[in-house]
């Protein structure tokens, strides 16, 4: 017990003291992120960053031949698919694709936490993106964005890395993962949002990063928090059987779901698998 709460006061202090060592955001994203904020862009130079990453340009193909874009021509090059996707969306997506390359470690145990976290986020971001291309459907006004939920989606949870990582120095605690688990519970939704200010992300991916699991924070309109917390429900993040009826039941009143069981359909799990499809 002493080694897990020792462990434990080593992220807090960390934390406070801001010495805890955060993920980099792949360079790649980088580039794309910096170029989609110059005015002067064009299509086909973003097109050249992108064709620089093979697993950034075989994401964006796989983008935009989904479902979610609706299309029965197949684009087959990379300036096709930024052409499809459009500049003002490549900017979410290319970070989404490549927020999976921090995801990794050379340690065995920590390796396998993470791809568990990874696919696990991965689940979530499918209902949330299913979700939303519904709602989108039906509410064409909304100030809501597909760009959006997917990348508040994948950079959710991403405080999970350095509470892993930091893990890997005191390995013995790997003895008990139920420890591990009420860490990550504790302290990841703090650590994502310095993660998200770390890698210059707007005050509402932060916000959402932070807040995803804290149920005390409850949107009266319809937020990317809904979408997000549907897909917890979907995979039993949250355990409490009345606080995902309550939350359900909401989520019918807003117009997120059209009726209450709506995600235990096959062709919800269709489409989510559809979703899930771009990320693997």
């Amino acid at each position: 017990m002493a080694t897990e709460n020792a462990l434990y006061t080593i992220l807090v202090e960390k934390i406070k003291q801001d010495t805890l060592v955060l993920p980099t955001l792949p360079e790649v994203a980088l580039k794309v992120r910096t170029a989609a904020d110059d005015p002067e862009i064009n299509l086909g130079q973003m097109s050249d960053i992108i064709a620089q990453d093979p697993a950034l340009s075989l994401g964006m193909l796989k983008v935009a031949n989904s479902a979610l874009l609706g299309r029965s021509v197949k684009v087959e090059t990379v300036s096709q698919a930024v052409t499809r996707i459009g500049l003002r969306q490549i900017k979410g997506i290319a970070t989404a694709m490549a927020i999976e390359q921090v995801f990794v470690s050379k340690n065995e145990i920590v390796s396998m936490y993470m791809k568990k976290s990874w696919l696990k986020t991965i689940d979530i971001a499918s209902v949330a993106i299913s979700l939303m291309t519904m709602y989108l459907k039906e509410h064409k006004h909304t100030s809501l964005t597909l760009d959006t939920i997917t990348l508040a989606a994948l950079v959710h949870n991403i405080g999970v890395l350095p509470i892993l990582t930091e893990a890997e120095n005191h390995q013995d605690v790997f003895a008990n993962p139920t420890f591990l688990q009420q860490a990550i519970i504790k302290l990841s939704g703090k650590i994502s949002g310095t993660i998200t200010r770390t890698w210059g992300f707007s005050d509402e991916f932060t916000e959402l990063a932070e807040s995803w699991s804290d149920l005390t924070v409850l949107p009266k309109e319809v937020h990317y928090l809904d979408f997000i917390r549907a897909g917890a429900i979907y995979h039993n993040v949250f355990k409490n059987e009345s606080t995902k009826e309550a939350l359900l039941t909401s989520y019918t009143k807003k117009g997120i779901l059209p009726e209450i069981d709506y995600m235990q359909c096959d062709e919800f799990a269709e489409m989510c698998n559809e979703v899930k499809a771009m990320f693997s």
